[in-house]
């Protein structure tokens, strides 16, 4: 057995040959000066001003509606606006509960396991969560006098399954929510890695109004999760009640002014270096998906992004495609990593980020092959199990 894969379609980082290391090491010469002696002080709740401008500037200008600089909050990473957002809606009052996609992010799931919340499931299909199951789980729950604290949602490029939910199917989600009166958070951290076609409005620019929606938001995936840099977007009072939970004393402020600096001029040209990189890696492991098990999977073939989510023949074991697979030195993502209930689905999430084509066009054939292998007709399967 590999004792590191070889063909890592595992890890959902971004793409390292894109990494740019000589221009954030310029960047830092630039903003340390200017930071000086505020190193010694903390940076408080929000963060550094610049960063809290330019990333609203992001905002801005991909969602089209004005963002303002003091209603984000700079945060260690995208997950720490997961965990701060459900402890400030929590009450510990009762049982707390969620609703998300039944599938969803396992690090949302780890977290939200952690904290004691109970998680109810909506049924997605390739536009996303299902509208009409929403409304029957937010009515099963307000039946049962137990309403939820809010609802976590991955509209765009969502992880694991690369849908993106069309704007029509949006304002539904937008118009129940509303009606059962529950908050939105919207994690939206894929939103600039863009391959093909229009974007997708965000949810809280569709409803600039409202105050009940939190959104979340990351540079892990247009530079990389080891700089721990994620933000919140929310409106007052929604905004004070968050700012309520934080003990931190804030995020970086070295960090914050490097990446203010690297950004402030070249974010969009960043982004498009990056995601030109990554729809070659994209449409290499599609062309190897359809050479190599064409004829019995299917799987996602998302317009941004970093994940593919295989559907599997309904006779594959995967405790032994899980097997094969390591031995070849191939990594993957079982699906039951991300069901919220840890249901065994029948899928695999390949992630695209981090092989090169050269390694994408050489595993996938190999992952092929483990597919082909771990076939196993239904009775040997169940004589298996019981002899077990």
């Amino acid at each position: 057995m590999a004792d590191k894969p070889v063909y890592d379609f595992g890890s959902g980082c971004t793409n390292p040959e894109t990494f740019p290391t000589e221009a954030l090491a310029e960047a830092a010469l630039r903003a340390i000066p200017r930071v000086g002696e505020d190193f010694t002080r903390y940076p408080g709740d929000l963060g550094h001003l610049g960063l809290r401008q330019v990333m609203a500037a992001r905002e801005s200008q991909r969602e089209g509606v004005q963002v303002s600089p003091e209603h984000i909050v700079l945060t260690n990473g995208s997950m720490q606006g997961v965990t701060l957002v459900a402890e400030a809606l929590m009450t510990g009052v009762g049982e707390d509960i969620v609703v998300c996609e039944e599938l969803t992010y396992s690090g949302t799931i780890g977290a939200y396991r952690r904290l004691g919340l109970r998680m109810e499931g909506v049924a997605l299909d390739d536009e996303g969560m299902c509208p009409d199951d929403l409304e029957r789980v937010l009515t099963s729950l307000h039946k049962a006098g137990t309403p939820p604290r809010f609802l976590y949602i991955l509209s765009t490029y969502q992880n694991p399954t690369g849908s993106v939910m069309p704007k029509a199917r949006r304002l539904a989600i937008i118009d129940i929510a509303r009606r059962f009166a529950v908050p939105i958070v919207e994690d939206n951290c894929y939103a600039d890695v863009h391959f093909d076609g229009d974007k997708e409005p965000s949810l809280y620019a569709l409803d600039p109004e409202g105050t009940d929606h939190i959104y979340l938001c990351s540079l892990s995936k247009i530079l990389g999760p080891g700089v721990r840099e994620g933000y919140l977007y929310a409106r007052p009072p929604m905004l004070q009640r968050l700012l309520e939970r934080r003990f931190d004393g804030g995020n970086s402020l070295l960090t914050a002014a490097v990446l203010a600096e690297f950004f402030r001029d070249r974010l969009w040209d960043h982004c498009a270096e990056m995601n030109a990189a990554l729809k070659m890696k994209r449409d290499a492991v599609l062309v190897g998906l359809q050479e190599s098990v064409g004829d019995i999977c299917t799987w996602s073939r998302p317009a941004g992004g970093l994940f593919i989510w295989v559907h599997l023949p309904a006779d594959v074991d995967l405790d032994l495609l899980l097997r094969l697979t390591a031995e070849r030195g191939v990594r993957c993502a079982r699906g039951r990593s991300f069901h919220i209930h840890g249901d065994d689905v029948p899928n695999i999430r390949l992630a695209f980020g981090q092989p090169t084509v050269a390694q994408i066009r050489a595993g996938i054939p190999v992952l092929g092959e483990c597919v082909r292998a771990a076939r196993v007709a239904v009775g040997s399967r169940h004589k298996a199990a019981a002899a077990g």
